[in-house]
């Protein structure tokens, strides 16, 4: 048996020893609710302004594409095609004959030998969908890439509200903007078209026929489209090509397509798009 003086030491001791170990895990506890709070509040924060600004980002009108990982991305793009071709070809390549690198979109298209009664359409059209009610900026490069005859060859954009993976030409409604080579093929127009209803018109054609017919030479060209649910501007290497205030298109919201066309009985050409860029105007 211990003294009990002996024995009140001992307990006195013990209780220090668990208020002691108590304090420690208190210490650890509020240390551990200090560090989750560290670390969970910032990305608590980091989340919701994620999650803002990536609803932002998601925003269904806006495309951008330059295609500089060397293919088609199909998050993005869909092949369109319509009626024969001796030989089609949607791809990205490197169009830089140097060391550099400097991919594009290439559309080619042969026709020698395919249909006399039909016209060959080929390109890509966008996943997402465009809303121009609020206003958009739609730019793009094209390369008309030098052509020997570019006779009937064509080149542009289509703003359609519906998808095909044919020819958005062939829908009831539409607005394009092309170039068109004149004859004899050196040279090209830019031409702007709608289809509202399968009512077409010719909204600009740079006075062709009537007031000229040879078109002009083109090269890398750098086109700006700004749109909204009544008007419409067009810039042509930073100048003013066409302006409108009432494009007379009854549809506010489009897919983007990126066309070629050609007539029958021609070898192989081809036309490059670059810098694909859809964004809000404000």
């Amino acid at each position: 048996m211990f003294p009990p003086l002996l024995l009140l030491l001992a307990l006195a001791l013990l209780c220090l020893e668990i208020r002691e170990v108590m304090e420690v895990f208190r210490r650890h506890a509020v240390l551990m609710m200090v560090l989750c709070l560290v670390v969970t509040l910032p990305m608590t924060v980091l989340g919701c302004n994620g999650a803002s600004e990536g609803s932002s980002l998601m925003d269904e009108s806006a495309i951008q594409d330059s295609f500089s990982e060397g293919v088609l991305d199909p998050s993005m793009w869909v092949l369109t095609s319509e009626n024969d071709f001796a030989e089609k070809i949607v791809d990205v390549c490197d169009v830089d004959l140097t060391e550099a690198v400097d991919y594009r979109l290439r559309l080619r298209a042969g026709t020698t030998g395919t249909a006399d009664d039909t016209v060959k359409y080929l390109g890509v059209r966008s996943i997402q969908r465009i809303d121009f009610r609020e206003g958009k900026a739609i730019s793009f490069d094209l390369d008309w890439n030098n052509q020997a005859n570019g006779c009937y060859l064509t080149g542009g954009v289509y703003l359609c509200p519906v998808t095909t993976d044919a020819n958005p030409k062939a829908e009831s409604d539409w607005l394009a903007f092309q170039y068109i080579g004149v004859p004899p093929g050196k040279n090209a127009r830019f031409q702007v078209a709608s289809n509202s209803g399968d009512m077409l018109r010719f909204l600009f054609r740079e006075g062709w026929p009537d007031e000229q017919r040879t078109g002009r030479e083109i090269g890398n060209q750098h086109v700006e489209i700004v749109i909204d649910e009544n008007g419409l501007k067009i810039m042509e290497n930073g100048e003013e090509l066409y302006t409108t205030e009432d494009h007379g298109i009854g549809f506010t919201e489009a897919y983007l397509y990126l066309q070629m066309s050609s007539h029958s009985n021609y070898p192989p050409r081809e036309i490059y798009f670059d810098d694909i860029i859809v964004q809000d105007i404000s």
